[in-house]
């Protein structure tokens, strides 16, 4: 899907292309997820969601030999682990859309990864905790959210398969990685009506 982008790919771009990939990418999510939906019977994706997606620099968070290929929808590898990564952009989007984020409302991430689904759910509200075990990740992690101008974003060390209660209750809580179940510890941190997302 969005294969669009591939061409850009094959070569370095200047930062102000990086805009133009940036736009035509989150259309073409909205675009692709509104036409699933309507088979479904699903409601359009929300348009907060799109206008964060064209806002976020996708290619800040990538190491520089990965920027050519940050509006491709795949995920980019940016640490040493296999969950150090930044997410394929319409999972990002798909995700964050079901958590149905209100301004005001306070989100937990599980897995920082590069930032860049930080960043994303810093523009849905101001209040986004994130939870990482590698502290090398979280700290890179942290400089870039800070460099970009989201460092309330706070980047907290610790195993993530139980939460960060000192930040909770939280309203919705996204968990990056692949888990085998919800875990108690996190369903225990969300608000009554609260939303946890998570592939399981």
């Amino acid at each position: 899907v969005f294969a669009f982008a591939a061409a850009w790919g094959a070569a370095a771009q200047p930062p102000h292309e990086f805009v133009e990939m940036r736009r035509l990418l989150a259309g073409a999510i909205e675009q692709g997820v509104n036409q699933a939906r309507k088979q479904t019977g699903g409601t359009p994706i929300d348009k907060r969601v799109i206008a964060a997606m064209g806002k976020v620099p996708r290619h800040e968070f990538a190491p520089p030999d990965l920027r050519p290929y940050a509006y491709l929808d795949r995920p980019l590898t940016v640490g040493p682990g296999p969950d150090s990564t930044i997410s394929q952009p319409s999972l990002v989007a798909m995700m964050t859309d079901l958590l149905g984020i209100k301004r005001g409302e306070k989100v937990l991430e599980v897995g920082v990864g590069g930032g860049y689904h930080s960043a994303i759910l810093a523009e849905m509200t101001d209040e986004v905790y994130s939870v990482e075990f590698d502290p090398k990740v979280a700290d890179a992690a942290r400089q870039t959210l800070k460099r970009l101008g989201y460092g309330g974003v706070k980047v907290n060390v610790a195993d993530g398969y139980y939460g960060w209660r000192p930040g909770g209750p939280y309203d919705a809580i996204l968990v990056r990685m692949a888990v085998p179940d919800g875990t108690v510890a996190l369903i225990e941190q969300l608000k009554p009506g609260g939303r946890l997302i998570a592939p399981v």
